[in-house]
């Protein structure tokens, strides 16, 4: 039989596409994905302007240069990772050892919950600055809603990936509890256990003392006749 840890079995197999593609992990990624693409590709592109009055560009994020330098840091790094993770998901079903596993889906686990954290954080940050820009003509708005909209889709998948990753993580930690038997009570083991001195059943050719606890007690003492 066949053992398994964190959702897929320990045997190890080829990799099937289809079934990967179909799987939600795989799905949330990509969207995560394009989701960052939009985001940090959007401030980057049309999130800084360059004002009449002033030589230097400023963030359209009422000319807060730490809102755009957040976004565009929070949207690299949520697709370097996407594109690192789909590769593991890739390569998981083929990982036979079961702490390899582990460390891969608590490592999943942290940085999903930990960006999910950062994207509803970048949410707040953007939303609140561009509520307070005071002239929007001057910027492109649709832009604007873009990076804040898809911020907040990015909680959402983010979000769902953490909750994926617990659930892949109480997997494993299951199939470890219903797998692990101890030896001294496991009677289905090719090494049946060793037979204590005081059992009744001994190995073949062995002659019990002479001098055995259960013989009877000599009686009393008698002094021998001359």
């Amino acid at each position: 039989m066949q053992g398994s840890a964190y959702g897929a079995s320990l045997a190890g197999g080829a990799f099937d596409l289809v079934n990967f593609l179909k799987q939600p992990q795989t799905i949330l990624r990509c969207l995560s994905w394009v989701f960052s693409i939009v985001v940090f590709a959007t401030i980057t592109a049309e999130g800084y302007i360059n004002p009449l009055k002033e030589e230097d560009t400023k963030c359209m994020f009422n000319s807060n240069d730490s809102a755009c330098s957040y976004g565009v840091g929070i949207g690299v790094l949520a697709f370097l990772a996407c594109v690192v993770f789909l590769i593991l998901d890739a390569y998981f079903p083929q990982i036979s050892n079961a702490k390899e596993r582990k460390f891969i889906v608590i490592g999943d686990l942290v940085f999903s919950g930990a960006w999910t954290f950062l994207w509803f954080v970048c949410f707040c940050f953007l939303a609140n600055q561009w509520s307070k820009t005071p002239d929007t003509t001057m910027v492109t708005a649709d832009a604007a809603r873009a990076v804040v909209a898809f911020s907040f889709f990015s909680i959402v998948t983010w979000g769902l990936l953490s909750y994926f990753a617990v659930g892949r993580y109480r997997e494993g930690i299951s199939d470890f509890d219903q797998e692990y038997r101890d030896p001294a009570n496991d009677h289905g083991t090719p090494y049946p256990p060793a037979a204590y001195a005081g059992s009744s059943s001994g190995p073949t050719g062995y002659q019990q003392s002479p001098y055995s606890p259960n013989q009877e007690q000599p009686g009393e003492y008698q002094p021998p006749a001359y």
